[in-house]
């Protein structure tokens, strides 16, 4: 298999990450019987996007690159919103 053909298995499985938020917020939604983003919507992004953007950077697509690498700093702030959070919730009460 060729350096070609594993990049673009890479990009496939950047894709299907990434995609697979949209499905992961969907189902939380619809248990919830609200719009909710659950934290797997977002470990999804950073997985997918961070796949993405090292497809991109192979490429060498400056449009993706900057479309992807945006995305990451969204993402990584909301894990790290997310974990102050749950740091929080686990704090005794005073």
């Amino acid at each position: 298999m060729s350096a070609e053909w594993i990049w673009v298995a890479i990009g496939f499985v950047g894709q299907a990450m990434f995609s697979a938020r949209f499905l992961v917020q969907w189902i939380a939604s619809e248990r919830a019987k609200r719009s909710i983003v659950p934290k797997a919507f977002w470990i999804f992004s950073l997985a997918g996007g961070a796949t993405l953007f090292a497809y991109a950077l192979y490429r060498r697509d400056p449009v993706f690159i900057a479309g992807q690498g945006a995305g990451l700093f969204i993402y990584v702030r909301n894990m790290v919103l997310i974990r102050r959070e749950s740091r929080r919730e686990q704090e005794p009460s005073r």
